[in-house]
């Protein structure tokens, strides 16, 4: 099992924990819109580590990462639905497969 389904794990574990006690379910019990906004604030962390704090991208990027997944565990997702999303544009233009979905948008 690698960390990304370990992570996955985690948070299905906690999901219903004391959100007293447990910052997975605290997010939880916020709700959607707190854990998209706590995915927003970890993209631009992201951003400016990239751009001016290199040493901390890495550190930044598993944050993201972290939110990512709970925002997906939160709609019922995971990383596997990420993962088949990814085979299916797989040989795929990157523009022509933006240019498919905002034609079906």
């Amino acid at each position: 099992m690698d960390a990304f389904h370990r992570l996955e794990a985690t948070i299905r574990d906690r999901r219903t924990a004391d959100p007293a006690t447990s910052y997975v379910a605290s997010l939880f019990a916020k709700g959607r819109p707190k854990i998209a906004q706590k995915l927003g604030e970890e993209a631009v962390e992201t951003v400016i580590a990239a751009m001016a704090q290199p040493d901390k991208l890495v550190s930044e990027a598993a944050d993201l990462m972290f939110h990512l997944c709970v925002l997906l565990a939160d709609a019922g997702l995971g990383l596997d639905d990420v993962r088949a999303e990814l085979d299916r544009r797989e040989g795929l233009s990157g523009h022509a497969e933006k240019a498919a979905r905002t034609k079906g948008a």
